[in-house]
């Protein structure tokens, strides 16, 4: 079965430790989450496996063989491959160009269009992603984006996928559409690395759990021995009886400092914190540039 191990891992920025001793494992056939708050050393560690950025200390092991050396090159020889929660894909590009660029079949002539467009489909058809290679990326949706950047690091071969917030920009219904085609790829006996922030993600598709916090390792679980309370206890480093005890003497919500009218309505209390909610493009930011009297055009 296919292996990928991080072993006492240290990283420092600046004198400052980031990851200290952290170890960590995937397994050929699994969803393996990677959990931790903001700061935890979670984007550290994967840019370490995916050889972007070099450990101060530690070991990477494939497979139980040790590499030389360890960076993006070697990375991809065993099989890693990573898609960041940016997609970074060329939108005025073709389908088929994002796919195989920096890998095109070459002819006599140059670029064997023909080759690439047909390597390209085979790759969509991995995915079942009923995609003309022809078709702009720009004109795809950002879920359709993810799917392509997946189909991508897929056709290199790869054994161990890292997926950096996958599900962040999408809706419920693409997520599970994103799940359906982990599982199977989970079946196929590829290992994949999943982080979210989204703990009912983790209880839909992961089998075990790795939880970071302040760059050390608090521990590994089976993802179905944690308890949503648990997990999130173990994350903050806090009872959390405790906090929900806590909760329990909330602030008094008094009359509104703040309101708005129009197409967008908001009201904010005070005593309160007013979460402002949506996927990519739903129009957070410009209702906060509207209120900041930063932006003219706005509906209130």
């Amino acid at each position: 079965m296919a292996e990928l191990r991080a072993s006492t891992i240290v990283k420092r920025y600046g004198g400052s430790p980031v990851l200290a001793d952290v170890d960590f494992d995937l397994q050929g056939g699994e969803v393996h989450a990677l959990l931790g708050e903001n700061g935890a050393g979670k984007s550290t560690l994967i840019k370490i496996l995916s050889g972007l950025v070099p450990a101060d200390s530690g070991s990477i092991l494939v497979d139980g063989v040790a590499p030389p050396k360890w960076d993006m090159a070697v990375a991809g020889q065993a099989g890693v491959s990573t898609v960041h929660q940016e997609v970074r894909l060329l939108p005025h590009l073709s389908i088929a160009e994002n796919l195989m660029l920096g890998r095109e079949p070459r002819n006599w002539s140059g670029i064997d269009w023909r080759a690439m467009r047909a390597q390209a489909r085979t790759a969509l058809e991995r995915l079942n992603l009923d995609l003309d290679p022809n078709q702009e990326l720009g004109s795809l949706s950002i879920a359709m984006k993810q799917m392509v950047a997946i189909a991508r690091a897929l056709e290199t071969n790869a054994r161990f996928l890292i997926l950096d917030e996958p599900t962040s920009s999408l809706d419920a219904s693409e997520v599970e559409t994103l799940f359906s085609k982990l599982r199977v790829l989970r079946s196929e006996g590829l290992g994949i690395v999943f982080i979210t922030h989204f703990l009912d993600q983790v209880d839909a598709l992961a089998d075990r759990v790795t939880i970071l916090r302040n760059g050390q390792l608090v521990g590994c679980w089976k993802a179905a021995d944690l308890s949503r309370r648990e997990l999130v206890g173990h994350m903050v480093g806090r009872d959390m009886t405790e906090l929900f005890e806590a909760n329990r003497a909330q602030v008094e919500v008094g009359e509104p400092v703040l309101e708005t009218s129009g197409e967008v309505k908001l009201e904010v209390k005070s005593g309160e914190i007013l979460g402002l909610a949506g996927l990519l493009g739903s129009g957070r930011t410009e209702t906060l540039l509207a209120l900041f009297g930063l932006t003219s055009n706005s509906d209130f």
